[in-house]
């Protein structure tokens, strides 16, 4: 039994194990997050007689006579001090890595005061960080370290007002690790949940023995599917995805849920789940599109493999392309991409009189009382759902991972129930970005403007339908890119194999497509004899002209100013990349697609509830400036509340860059109310009263009969740059977004650098190698990013929407990582001539070797 200190107290655990487990668990010193276990991510660090290290993989009976230390134990004015840091350099988004980076950084400055930017890097090589992409990290350590110094002040925050760089109103709680994440929350009787995974990606359950599980002491409960009383199979649009596989069911994939175990730890639960006896007949299973398309292929849904197929046609695209002096087709090949949020999925439900409450991180809390409620068979308001904060999300928190597993075993044990994934169990089982095969055809004048597209694309959609279908739909309506011309004809499918589910992953299928259409050009543009940059300025769409869908381009369009803010680093860099995008804000094509807002004068503030889901963007500082906009309220007397059904009414998910647009506008509706009211009365006269805001986005649908129907309500647009050293490294991404209207530049800043740093894994290093079905992958060896890697990101924010809706302003949130890859990929064949059409891009000084 080892002896020693934790902030300063002593410590003499009793059992030995892991040093995250005793902090978490036994001392509730939840700043130290558990994103992987595995010592790959640095969201556990803590320091250790001086030094960083990971708690995860510190044993404590290895601890003996030393000083561990996090954040919980740092002086008042470390404290101050760091979380200001933070806060001011916009550091903090999701939160999740934060304390584990301040940390890293206060082993650096306490061992050197005058860190330089490059020993900064160095000191986060450790530190995983999937949101911020760094950059504004360095800088909140540079920071830090100058106030510590005494170099720096302090200074106040100022009025939080649209166009104000305003602190993010969360950014110290999640600096200092007081913000609650859903496996933050330890309840008295609380149970732990896990499911039993298939054993197979495709088998048929002939039978499931739960007898000696059962008879395991410490085991509350075992669920199988015949304990389900309501919908055994639920899903957002599709209801194909099971909840529990039943007997006589077939397994889809081996991330198939089989059993329940709960039980009173975690060790019991998994001795629990080994004693299970599950009898399987192996049926033939089909890894591949093309294998799942071809004639006699084994049937994974009903009759036909096909998830979803659209084909969109404008004008004649072959009587274009025959006519055009130019013309390029070539074959792209893309991967799977694993979310790698930062914090594993997690929820906790419990029962509270006859209603089952729900504490989860997702990015729709109504999605997931409506999935859940149908599980359980109950109307929608006896269960309520309340979010936590989320750790990251990028489209990966859309789908049930572990919700509906809290409720059944809470519904079913009426005990609390905190189910959460072990990392290796979040890469199997969450949906991931969808690999494509796309066949692109893209043709030009003589003078090189594009005149027509076809393309075919096909999709690996995976066992489940998630949201296939409108990532499918997205990735074809995008494919023809920003550009004015209206000769196209393309054909996508969807389609049912046996490996892991693909569903929303930021950028929605447009970065697959992207990538395909500004490769092409590049090929135009050299055919035509002029440079990448001059076609894109040639073709862009501008005001008053007609997208490839028919869309007019508002008087808000500015693509081509987004190519005029790079003109420079063109012009210097003959051997850069270049890429263009264009993505909408809101769900479109006829869907119906509302925000909603509600302000209520509680406590003498004005609280802001709405389900809109923060996941790192910084809704509620988004929210928080548009009220105090309207009404000219200092931010102390605003507060964002956390989502909730029963109080919060419903905004939408979390998805299509659509939340700042739309439940941007509820808000601000419903602060000019109160403003109107506070005309007549004070704040605090108004003490009990609510006020209401909903902004409806009416658009048209998919092959409207219309001339130039309205696809999107809005559209963002952008132009990225990429140079590189002379060794072949990065040397820099420049990244001009037309945003409308920044809210709040910082926090835009920090999408931009953290969806620019995403996309250079994707293009460079990120892989997810698949073995019939089975992710090969870790955590640490995904590819991603770390600070060292990251070259210097220069965002330029484009403004430039004089449109009333949230002030102007646009989403941000998926195009930032949309045009990345193909810049890359231009750059490389700038430099060696190598024309590269798959990803991860090979041979570059990033390659790894690829495993079997």
């Amino acid at each position: 039994m080892a002896r020693f200190t934790v902030n300063g107290a002593d410590c003499s655990p009793q059992n030995g194990g892991r040093l995250i487990d005793f902090l978490r668990d036994e001392l509730k010193l939840t700043s130290v997050k558990n994103g992987c276990k595995e010592g790959a991510c640095g969201a556990c660090m803590v320091i250790i007689d001086g030094k960083a290290q990971r708690a995860c993989i510190q044993r404590v009976d290895a601890l003996e006579g030393k000083a561990v230390l996090t954040v919980e134990g740092l002086s008042d004015c470390e404290r101050e001090v760091y979380a200001y840091a933070f806060a001011r350099a916009g550091a903090v988004q999701c939160g999740f890595c934060t304390p584990g980076m301040i940390m890293s950084a206060k082993a650096l400055i306490d061992a050197n005061p005058h860190p330089s930017a490059a020993q900064v890097k160095e000191a986060l090589r450790g530190n995983v960080c999937r949101c911020t992409g760094y950059k504004k990290i360095e800088r909140a350590v540079l920071l830090a370290a100058a106030i510590l110094r005494g170099d720096e002040r302090m200074e106040p925050d100022g009025a939080a007002r649209v166009g104000v760089r305003f602190a993010r109103v969360d950014a110290v709680g999640k600096a200092l690790g007081s913000t609650k994440y859903a496996d933050d929350v330890y309840m008295d009787g609380m149970l732990y949940g896990s499911a039993l995974r298939s054993a197979h990606p495709r088998a048929r359950v002939l039978s499931i023995d739960t007898a000696q599980a059962e008879a395991l002491p410490g085991v509350a409960a075992v669920v199988t599917a015949k304990d389900i009383p309501g919908a055994r199979k639920i899903g957002h649009i599709v209801q194909d995805w099971d909840v529990l596989i039943p007997v006589g069911g077939i397994t889809h994939y081996l991330g198939d849920s089989i059993a329940l175990v709960a039980a009173h730890d975690r060790e019991t639960v998994e001795r629990a789940k080994a004693l299970i006896e599950v009898e399987y007949e192996v049926l033939e299973a089909v890894f591949s599109p093309g294998r799942a398309l071809e004639e006699g292929a084994v049937k994974l849904h009903g009759d036909s493999n096909v998830l979803a197929l659209e084909h969109l046609v404008r004008g004649d695209a072959a009587g274009a392309i025959a006519h055009s002096a130019h013309v390029v087709t070539e074959r792209y090949s893309l991967p799977f991409t694993e979310h790698a949020f930062l914090e594993p999925e997690c929820a906790v439900a419990y029962m509270e009189d006859e209603c089952v409450r729900i504490l989860s991180a997702d990015q729709g809390i109504y999605q997931t009382r409506k999935e859940c409620a149908a599980m359980l068979g109950l109307p929608e308001e006896r269960v309520r759902v309340t979010a936590m904060a989320v750790g990251g999300g990028f489209g990966g928190k859309e789908d049930m991972s572990v919700q509906h597993h809290a409720a059944l075993l809470a519904y079913i044990t009426k005990r609390p129930v905190k189910v959460a994934l072990t990392r290796q169990e979040s890469i199997l089982v969450h949906p991931k970005r969808h690999a494509m095969e796309l066949e692109f055809t893209t043709a030009c004048d003589e003078e090189g403007y594009l005149t027509g597209m076809k393309a075919v694309i096909i999709a690996d959609t995976g066992a489940y339908a998630s949201l296939g279908g409108p990532v499918l739909q997205r990735a074809c309506t995008h494919a023809a890119g920003p550009y004015n011309y209206q000769n196209v004809d393309i054909l996508g499918m969807a389609v049912y194999t046996n490996n892991p589910p693909a569903g929303a992953f930021r950028g929605f299928g447009v970065t697959q497509s992207c990538f395909a259409t500004e490769c092409n050009i590049n090929r135009l543009a050299e055919l035509v004899g002029i440079s990448p940059y001059e076609f894109r300025l040639k073709n862009a769409i501008r005001p008053g002209q007609t997208l490839p869908n028919g869309q007019l381009a508002d008087d808000g369009t500015a693509l081509v100013e987004t190519l005029e803010a790079v003109r420079g680093v063109v012009e210097a860099n003959p051997g850069c990349g270049i890429a263009c995008a264009l993505k909408n804000a809101g769900l479109g094509v006829g869907n119906r697609d509302v925000g909603r807002c509600r302000l209520a004068i509680e406590s003498g503030k004005v609280r802001i509830y709405s389900s809109a889901a923060c996941i790192g963007q910084g809704m509620g500082t988004v929210l928080t400036q548009l009220v105090c906009e309207e009404t000219g309220l200092p931010a102390e007397r605003v507060e964002y509340m956390p989502p909730d059904t029963a109080l919060a009414p419903n905004a939408g998910n979390t998805t299509a860059s659509r939340q700042t647009l739309f439940t941007g506008e509820a808000c601000a509706r419903a602060a000019r109310a109160l403003a109107s009211a506070m005309s007549c009365k004070s704040l605090d006269a108004l003490e009990g009263e609510s006020f209401y805001g909903e902004y409806e986005g009416v658009t048209d649908p998919m092959g409207s009969a219309k001339e130039n129907p309205v696809s999107h309500i809005a559209y963002g647009y952008a132009t990225h740059v990429v140079v590189l050293n002379d060794d072949g490294t990065l040397n820099s991404v420049t990244a001009a977004h037309d945003v409308g209207r920044a809210i709040n530049p910082t926090a835009i800043e920090g999408q931009i650098e953290g969806g620019v740093t995403m996309s250079l894994g994707y293009a460079l290093t990120e892989d997810f190698p698949l073995r019939e079905g089975k992710p090969l992958a870790r955590f640490g060896t995904l590819g991603l990013f770390r600070a060292p890697q990251t070259p210097d990101i220069n965002a330029l924010i484009i403004e430039k929407n004089d449109s009333e809706l949230a002030h102007g302003a646009k989403g941000i949130g998926e195009i930032c990582s949309i045009p990345t890859a193909p810049a890359v990929a231009l750059a490389y064949e700038n430099r060696d001539g190598l024309r590269r059409t798959s990803l991860p891009l090979e041979g570059t000084p990033y390659s790894r070797k690829k495993r079997e």
